[in-house]
């Protein structure tokens, strides 16, 4: 709703369907976009800072680890792969003194997180003493004693057998292990550093010691990538059966080195399939795992059991959850907040040897614009309760989205079915898309990051 309590009425936003694979940012993961925080905006911050919790709002922790043994070709994160080990241990120095400066502020008002994420970079890439090192200055801060998920991002090459069982040891209950693909010359000529024989071997040991959840992740469209190659990734997760399954379209968004390359010669020069054959790609993945036994959870995941697998992190931050956010580069929400860390390292640490957050930039999203996020973030889980949003913000979505959901329908994209507004399946292979239509008129068109 707008700030006078009216409807929001909202022209058709969304991008014309993409058929070439071009650059730019597709996944929609925040919103306002990221284009929008601005230095200017950090005395929000601070003021959110001081400000106690909303009483029953989830607290969750997220950490950036941004280091890897190689940078991939289609990789936007901030990762780096020419620190030393002395250079990694003055950044887990900084994360603690980070979460320190933190941890007695009134935003925690005595909460103890309820969700740990630890992303990359490559979580995986620490060793053994240096995780330790890390979760229990974590644990010793804020306790992890009301935690009801810990989700650990791995690269397959970096697992040994004594790196699995510390990881599970210090807590972690949803191992990713970023697989990408099965084949070794998409692996390689992708920027991918591990190799499909890494890939068995770490899977069956963290089976063996008892990982409760392990998500594999997978990306359609990879450089050279094939209809046969594809459908032999399929045969060999269906044969793997993790507990969840992520499938991700390849994007080329602009701080990656595949961009680069395309920025140099004028056009894409390495081949990547359109987003026709991307869609139809996951598609017949979602297909092949719901033959399996598995359902679709959201337009990314499939789920062995939808009973038992669950995705807390994503869950609560799409609800509006406050994530506490540790590292460079990381984002986090505090007290209705968004709020971005310095995005080079030297930086970053540098602000924390002062004694000083290391936040960049920051924006306060009005109350139509929260409606607008949790609402298209929640669409990506295919339908949504109307009572839900109407409790929460006081106007039934049906009337707020009145004029996106007409065009949605109107695309025969919508599905509408007592209280459940839902997304066709078609519609959710490409609802990073769609999602642009619930945009106010000044983010549409922007670069979303």
């Amino acid at each position: 709703m707008s700030d006078t309590g009216d409807p929001i009425v909202l022209t058709s936003g969304a991008p014309p369907l993409q058929r070439e694979t071009t650059v730019g940012n597709y996944f929609v993961s925040n919103y306002p976009p990221f284009s929008f925080w601005k230095p200017e905006h950090l005395p929000d911050f601070q003021a959110a800072l001081d400000r106690g919790p909303k009483p029953g709002l989830p607290l969750g922790i997220y950490t950036h680890i941004p280091f890897c043994r190689k940078r991939c070709h289609f990789c936007y994160f901030r990762v780096y792969t020419d620190k030393d080990s002395a250079a990694i241990k003055s950044y887990l120095d900084a994360v603690l003194r980070e979460l320190s400066l933190y941890a007695s502020r009134p935003f925690i008002g005595g909460r103890k997180p309820g969700f740990v994420y630890f992303g990359g970079g490559t979580p995986s890439y620490l060793s053994v003493e240096q995780l330790r090192f890390l979760s229990d200055g974590m644990k010793r801060l804020l306790s992890w004693d009301e935690v009801e998920e810990v989700t650990f991002e791995c690269e397959p090459g970096t697992l040994t057998d004594h790196k699995l069982k510390a990881i599970r040891e210090m807590g972690v209950t949803r191992l990713s292990l970023g697989i990408e693909n099965f084949d070794d010359h998409i692996l390689e000529i992708n920027g991918r550093a591990h190799r499909s024989l890494e890939i068995g071997r770490a899977y069956r040991y963290a089976r063996e010691i008892g990982f409760p959840q392990i998500n594999i992740d997978l990306i359609a469209g990879m450089v050279e990538e094939t209809d046969e190659n594809w459908r032999e990734c399929i045969r060999k997760t269906v044969e793997l059966a993790p507990d969840s399954v992520t499938i991700y379209q390849m994007e080329i968004p602009f701080n990656t080195t595949l961009y680069q390359q395309m920025r140099a010669e004028g056009k894409l020069v390495a081949p990547v399939a359109d987003w026709d054959t991307k869609r139809r790609w996951v598609d017949a993945a979602f297909t092949e795992l719901e033959r399996a036994g598995y359902t679709v959870a959201s337009a990314y995941t499939a789920v062995k059991s939808k009973e038992e697998t669950r995705f807390v992190y994503r869950d609560r931050l799409w609800a509006g959850a406050d994530l506490l956010s540790l590292g460079v580069a990381s984002f986090g929400h505090i007290g209705g907040t968004h709020y971005q860390n310095h995005h080079d390292f030297d930086p970053y640490i540098a602000a924390l040897n002062r004694g000083q957050l290391p936040v960049y930039r920051a924006l306060t999203p009005t109350a139509e614009e929260r409606y607008i996020r949790e609402f298209i973030l929640q669409l990506k889980l295919g339908s949504v309760s109307a009572a839900y949003f109407t409790g929460k913000f006081g106007i039934d979505p049906r009337t707020q989205f009145a004029g996106p959901l007409g065009t949605l329908k109107e695309q025969g994209h919508l599905t509408q079915e007592g209280d459940r507004i839902g997304i066709t399946r078609a519609g959710l292979l490409q609802v990073d898309r769609l999602l642009h239509e619930f945009f106010r008129p000044e983010h549409r068109g922007a670069r979303y990051a």
